[in-house]
Formats: C-alpha cells, sequence, structure tokens
C-alpha cells in the first residue's frame, strides 16, 4: 500500500493539541474505521426528535412487515391497496398507507 504524505496546512487549529499530534490522531482514527470495516457507519441511525414513527419505508420493508414478496406488494399497488411515491429509482411507501393497509387486513381476519 503505498503511503500519501498530505500536507498540513499553515492555518491555526483551534484544538488543545499540537498540529502534528492532531494529525496524528486523525490518521489512527481512519485506520481504525477502515480495519472495522466500516461496521459503524451502517450502525448509524439518524433521528429527528418529535418523529415518533418513520415517514416513509422502502420496499423491502414493506415486504418484511407484511411478510410478503415484491410481487404481491406490486399486485397490491395495481389494485390500488398501496400508493408508491417514487424518488430517483426507489419506490417508498406512506406510513399512513401502510397503516390503513394493516387495519383492513385485521378488520377482515
Amino acid at each position: 500500500m503505498e503511503k500519501v504524505k498530505l500536507e498540513m496546512p499553515d492555518t491555526p487549529i483551534l484544538f488543545p493539541y499540537e498540529p502534528e499530534e492532531f494529525w496524528q490522531r486523525i490518521r489512527e482514527i481512519i485506520r481504525e474505521e477502515i480495519k472495522a470495516g466500516g461496521k459503524v457507519a451502517s450502525s448509524v441511525s439518524f433521528e429527528t426528535p418529535g418523529m415518533v414513527y418513520k415517514p416513509l419505508y422502502k420496499m423491502d420493508e414493506v415486504c418484511t412487515m407484511f411478510k410478503v414478496t415484491r410481487p404481491t406488494i406490486y399486485d397490491w399497488v395495481k389494485h390500488g391497496k398501496l400508493k408508491p411515491f417514487k424518488i430517483r429509482s426507489r419506490v417508498y411507501f406512506l406510513w399512513g398507507d401502510i397503516q390503513s393497509l394493516l387495519q383492513s387486513s385485521s378488520e377482515t381476519n
């Protein structure tokens, strides 16, 4: 692996470390993250204060929630049971639509 020498900026750093000690610590943190294989980044959860539910669900999440396959979800969309929302190349479903489908299925059982 080729080592890359980064130029340290002449700008003062407002941290309680000397510049060389600061950059050394940053290098150590990067090495630890690379060894961890990015596991930390995938476990990060973004939460919005005041939100009590997740507003949008991906296709796989809806499949897991209802324990059905993708073709079943596509069939529900075709028959108007769920309304898909496409954002770029992804398909999402609103929590409210999922809740009403859950309630209608519990009423029929």
